[in-house]
């Protein structure tokens, strides 16, 4: 090759640079993801799974995989698992519920197939302080939930991610599940290193996220997800995880992902051509979520440069990937020609073979984590080379694609605008009523009655003056406690309606106490939480004397 630079040196000076920078960068995100650690486990965790978890899975077609995911869920002791799936699927998952453990998985349905639908019916259904959305085939580590509840010690965390790996199939992985396989394997270190540069995460995967159910009870969010249009016309039902990280972004919430062996999740891919399909709705997905980001809503840019930085990098990317080859061909066909006609002296078959030397080193290298723990996996790397160029060009034509909003690998899902109004309908004659009785502090009590006489979509705009969007003071502290013991918080809400609730009750209750720091004498924050549960609506009915829950429930209100 460096004789080939003897006959026209400057065409390689841009090609180069764009290699140097490509691989520099590289080096710095695998830097990174070596420096990131992931948050430890509390002494004394201020949530519990048992009484502040619940998991929803929004489903259609949940099979014997489900059993399996469902028994690794429970030995987190969550308190609770929402199946949420279409009204004629009800009997064959009740039957795989009924299976694993009847008195903790409860199966909903919602009148069609649509996943957000689905989701939003499970968050009106949910009644703790922290909810999971997992995929019907992710199999967690026993020790998932205790480390993803760590993470939301911290009072500005909202959402939780975490890392993933691939479970075959069958016995033995198929070139579609390898080729998964390397693209989380890459994934893996691009979070942690995003997560340690500034925070930010490109995307919180829909297979196992969590949240503050706080956050997915506000009327605002639960409309918005139900009603996301590509473009004022195109619904979109998937693309469900970008939506939620950037409703985190966008009002002032951090996020974190724990990616180490104590969270790792198995998930599995199409193990055929259909894996294809996938990736081709993800990069939908991506284009779409990343425009909005960076061109729509903005707030990515000075919460998290370097996520920002990574997605106009995805921008240019397929261009960049795809000038190697077209330079290479170009090459070729100088070679053919005779020297004294404007050709160069190196042998074809020289440069298409340094370039394929040249791709087979550098590809190997950036795989070479994933090849640590699966070094049998290296006769794939050749296919991982093609899918690469395939990928590039999938991408050119997914952005020229955006108006296809269909699930592309799942039958059963009809109409998404269909049935967004079923269930609005549905909802149409549920009304959301909300109060509330504290005794001794004034500020929340008038951020609930504000909330509660105002409309489900303004509620945040229709705060007086006095109130600051998140955006302008990230962080508000959290108001003042009463200094009496006995005097106790106490709000709820119900109701029902595609509006939700932000704290609801109902009929039936289930108390819980937890007394003091651990440290033997029963000193410390004492927690007094009675919860309660009833219709479609749901939600959360808390008694806390003090301690730190109370504080982040107050500061959660006043960033709504």
């Amino acid at each position: 090759m460096l004789y080939l630079t003897s006959d026209n040196f400057p065409i390689f000076v841009p090609f180069g640079v764009i290699g140097f920078y490509r691989y520099l960068w590289y080096c710095i995100r695998l830097a990174a993801s070596f420096a990131y650690r992931p948050i430890p486990l509390p002494e004394n965790p201020t949530y519990i799974a048992e009484e502040d978890v619940t998991i929803i899975v929004p489903t259609i077609d949940a099979g014997e995989e489900f059993k399996e995911a469902a028994r690794s869920w429970l030995v987190g002791k969550p308190k609770e698992i929402l199946i949420i799936t279409e009204e004629k699927m009800l009997g064959p998952l009740q039957e795989l519920a009924n299976a694993v453990d009847p008195d903790r998985i409860r199966v909903l349905t919602v009148p069609f197939a649509n996943k957000r639908l689905q989701m939003s019916h499970g968050i009106k259904n949910t009644t703790t302080d922290i909810i999971v959305f997992a995929d019907d085939d992710a199999i967690w580590p026993s020790t998932l939930l205790p480390y993803v509840l760590a993470c939301f010690e911290d009072q500005k965390i909202g959402g939780v991610g975490t890392s993933q790996r691939v479970q075959p199939v069958g016995k033995n992985m198929t070139v579609w599940e390898v080729l998964a396989a390397f693209r989380l394997s890459i994934r893996n270190i691009e979070i942690s290193c995003s997560t340690h540069i500034d925070g930010g995460l490109p995307c919180l995967s829909g297979r196992t996220a969590a949240y503050r159910t706080i956050i997915l009870k506000d009327p605002e969010f639960l409309h918005g997800f139900t009603h996301d249009y590509w473009l004022g016309k195109y619904q979109l039902n998937s693309g469900d995880d970008k939506f939620l990280t950037r409703w985190m972004v966008s009002h002032g919430w951090s996020t974190y992902v724990q990616c180490c062996k104590e969270t790792e999740l198995l998930s599995t891919m199409k193990p055929n051509w259909r894996f294809l399909k996938q990736v081709l709705r993800w990069t939908r997905n991506t284009w779409r979520s990343d425009m909005r980001s960076l061109f729509t809503e903005r707030y990515i840019w000075t919460a998290h440069p370097y996520v920002a930085y990574t997605m106009v990098d995805k921008l240019f990317n397929p261009f960049t990937l795809l000038a190697g080859p077209c330079l290479v061909a170009y090459l070729v066909y100088k070679s053919t020609i005779s020297t004294d006609n404007g050709g160069y002296h190196l042998p074809w078959w020289n440069i298409l073979a340094s370039y394929l030397v040249w791709l087979l080193a550098t590809r190997t290298a950036k795989l070479l984590p994933h090849l640590w723990y699966r070094p049998q996996d290296i006769v794939y790397v050749p296919a991982f080379i093609v899918f690469g160029y395939y990928f590039a060009i999938m991408k050119l034509y997914a952005l020229c694609t955006l108006h296809e909003t269909g699930w592309g690998t799942r039958t059963g899902i009809g109409d998404i605008a269909a049935a967004t109004a079923a269930m609005d309908k549905q909802n149409a004659n549920g009304n959301v009523t909300i109060t509330t009785t504290t005794n001794g502090n004034t500020d929340l009590q008038q951020i609930n009655e504000k909330f509660a006489s105002s409309s489900s979509l303004s509620a945040k705009s229709n705060f007086d003056s006095d109130y600051i969007p998140p955006r302008m003071q990230r962080y508000p502290s959290a108001p003042s406690r009463p200094q009496d013991a006995s005097q106790q918080y106490h709000h709820a809400s119900s109701g029902s309606g595609s509006n939700g609730a932000a704290i609801s009750s109902g009929s039936g209750s289930r108390s819980g106490n937890r007394n003091g720091n651990g440290n033997g004498n029963g000193s410390g924050s004492n927690v007094v939480r009675s919860k309660s549960r009833s219709g479609s609506a749901g939600g959360i009915v808390r008694r806390e004397l003090s301690g730190r829950k109370m504080s982040i429930i107050e500061e959660s209100y006043l960033m709504r």
